[in-house]
């Protein structure tokens, strides 16, 4: 526990010491949400009269919060590859600490840097007119969906980034995941939209119940897409908790095997 702590204050003393990731890091979601989320909101609103009692910024602050989680989980990804590239991993593995621990610190540092943008879309989206839920135990459950979250798609970025031995082969592998996790998904329109082998797609898209779930416990229901909801809560929960675990197991498999080769 002590090394996985070690090593993760490392990652975050470097994010703090670059100026510019932490400027890309606040302004990418705060980007998504007001460019994004009022252009849609005034289509949606000229469609359906200027008494529509949605506010389309509430439907889609999930859906930036798990684009934030699945661009964290990429770059944690992509470090872990330099980290393996420059000879530094090399120098974990010299020393008397579990090997584990260090897949655990890397996917830590994604999944802190996930929640503290999905702060900041949650200031944004209050400030833009969404309602978001005060009770205490559905902040919570949010809090867990999003730490969930950001451990299945670290495990997956991880276990890429260790079978993968250059940062093209990395991004190319990992561009194949990202865009049909997020668009293939409830993140920018409902499924009740979709056409069918399109919805097939998304009921088995983790992302999916990512979103449901934060709209279900964080936004209140006079929001399009938060009433009437076609997934359970309980059901988000389990297949979060299911996909955290499937990518750990991944990344620890994959890192095993980077260790034989």
């Amino acid at each position: 526990m002590m090394a996985t702590y070690t090593i993760w204050h490392k990652h975050m003393r470097k994010m703090l010491a670059q100026s510019e990731e932490i400027v890309g890091m606040m302004i990418q979601p705060i980007l998504w949400v007001v460019l994004f989320g009022v252009g849609m909101k005034s289509m949606f609103t000229s469609l359906e009269g200027s008494s529509a009692e949605y506010s389309y910024i509430a439907f889609m602050a999930p859906g930036i919060i798990a684009l934030s989680a699945l661009s964290g989980a990429i770059a944690g990804g992509s470090g872990w590859l330099n980290e393996r590239r420059e000879g530094t991993v090399k120098e974990y593995l010299a020393a008397p600490i579990s090997r584990m621990s260090i897949l655990a610190a890397n996917a830590l540092t994604v999944v802190v840097k996930s929640l503290i943008q999905a702060v900041v879309i949650f200031l944004v989206s209050l400030l833009m007119g969404a309602k978001i839920s005060s009770n205490p135990l559905q902040l919570i459950g949010a809090v867990l969906l999003i730490i969930g979250f950001g451990l299945g798609f670290a495990g997956i970025a991880l276990a890429i980034a260790s079978v993968t031995d250059t940062p093209e082969a990395y991004h190319m592998l990992i561009f194949l995941l990202n865009l049909p996790l997020l668009f293939a998904s409830n993140a920018l329109y409902p499924i009740e939209v979709m056409p069918n082998w399109m919805k097939v797609m998304a009921y088995g898209n983790p992302t999916t119940y990512l979103i449901s779930g934060l709209r279900e416990l964080l936004f209140t229901n006079d929001n399009i897409g938060t009433s009437g909801s076609t997934i359970d809560i309980w059901l988000s929960f389990t297949v979060i908790i299911l996909f955290a675990v499937s990518g750990m197991l991944l990344a620890r498999k994959a890192f095993k095997k980077s260790l034989v080769n």
